[in-house]
Parts: structure tokens; sequence; C-alpha cells
């Protein structure tokens, strides 16, 4: 995964976001590992998330726990532009037209497996 910002500094605000989540720690590592081929994509970190863009947001990660009392270590929060149906979504949302975004519960990054790689190759494609 390409990093428009520069790589020591977006790596490390983004392992600083799970400072104290060693497994959320592993989750962002098979997450960027997932979306190693895909292409250049920048990366933000901000108090509540880890953005992953194109022309706009498709993969935003973030704890759980910073908001309501969760033992989830990681959400993977995907945009697309129609809805999947997968019983792996802890819920799914239209929150604009053409867009449905797929919250995904991340307890271990096995699970992150080719089943998530490819909704994020899908939501890598539909941010061009």
């Amino acid at each position: 995964m390409h990093e428009e910002a520069d790589d020591k500094s977006a790596s490390g605000a983004a392992q600083k976001f799970f400072e104290g989540s060693p497994a959320g720690l592993a989750i962002l590592g098979a997450v960027v590992s997932a979306m190693s081929g895909l292409g250049p994509a920048e990366v933000r970190v901000s108090k509540s998330q880890i953005a992953f863009r194109r022309r706009r947001g498709f993969a935003y990660l973030w704890r759980p726990g910073q908001y309501v009392k969760s033992d989830v270590p990681a959400v993977l929060s995907l945009a697309l532009p129609r809805q999947l149906d997968s019983p792996r979504f802890k819920e799914t949302v239209q929150p604009a037209p053409g867009v449905w975004m797929h919250h995904l519960e991340l307890h271990h990054p096995s699970m992150v497996d080719p089943e998530v790689a490819g909704w994020l190759r899908d939501a890598y494609n539909a941010a061009s």
C-alpha cells in the first residue's frame, strides 16, 4: 500500500492509533497486507479512524471501544456502490445514494481473509 504522505509518519500515526491494542495493531497489519497489490492510496489517520483513500475514501479502520463498551479490537468499514449480502457484516447502511457502508467486526487478523481482500479490492476500484 503506497502512502502519499511520508511513509514513516503515516505508519507511526497508524501504530499510535492502536497503541495499547496489540490485536488492533495486528489487524491493521493484515488489512494493509490485503491491500498491498491494489495500487496507490492515501492513508489518513485522525483521532477517530484510519482512512484509506483514492479520489474518495474506500475503507476505514476504527476502534469501537472509543465510542461504546466493546471487546472488538477493530471494525473495518467498506464503502461500496452496492449492498453486499453477507452475514459477516455487523451492519450495512446507505449514508448517500449509491454508497453503502458495510461494517465488519474484526476480532483477529485471520478474519482478513480472501473474501475480505476481495471486498477491499472492490471498494478500492469503486473509489477511483
